[in-house]
């Protein structure tokens, strides 16, 4: 999910923020609302871009990426979120074992599935190319196998200027 990696959550700020320009100074972000406003947020504030967040699972890969975990909760529920992140403990685990059902109970708060459930749906309302532009990440792994084959390519050319010098 290439949207993931302008969007990101600040500690101590409600919602979600896309990037717009990191500077020395920190960095330029836009709140994903209907005000839409803009603020610098200096050095030392916490800044997670969502593109790198993943969730505990009990598998031997520990974590699944944030990404993957938006991309299940839009399969199973699309639209229609039912799920209310102010719900009971026992729904919350029960929607989070629908959607990923190895996630690691021991580690993954309740906290973590109430903001799961809050930048979905901001997500979902503010910034549907991040859902859209799920089925293009295909095209991004075969231009990879190309660009791998390239340097084979290039090698004997590199062979003939060491010859040439």
């Amino acid at each position: 999910m290439e949207a993931l990696k302008q969007i990101a959550n600040i500690a101590g700020y409600s919602g979600l923020y896309r990037i717009l320009k990191p500077s020395r100074n920190g960095v330029i972000v836009e709140s994903l609302d209907e005000k839409k406003a803009k603020t610098m947020m200096g050095p030392t504030a916490r800044v997670s871009v969502l593109n790198d967040i993943s969730i505990y699972v009990d598998t031997d890969e520990q974590s699944v990426p944030l990404g993957d975990v938006l991309l299940a909760v839009n399969e199973k529920y699309g639209e229609t979120l039912t799920v209310d992140p102010k719900g009971s403990p026992d729904e919350l685990a029960d929607f989070m074992a629908s959607v990923v059902p190895d996630y690691d109970r021991d580690r993954v708060r309740q906290a973590d599935i109430k903001k799961l459930i809050v930048w979905y749906n901001i997500l979902r309302q503010h910034a549907p190319e991040a859902f859209e532009k799920a089925a293009e990440d295909v095209t991004p792994a075969d231009e990879t196998v190309a660009t791998e084959a390239e340097p084979t390519a290039e090698t004997p050319a590199e062979s003939k200027d060491e010859t040439a010098a």
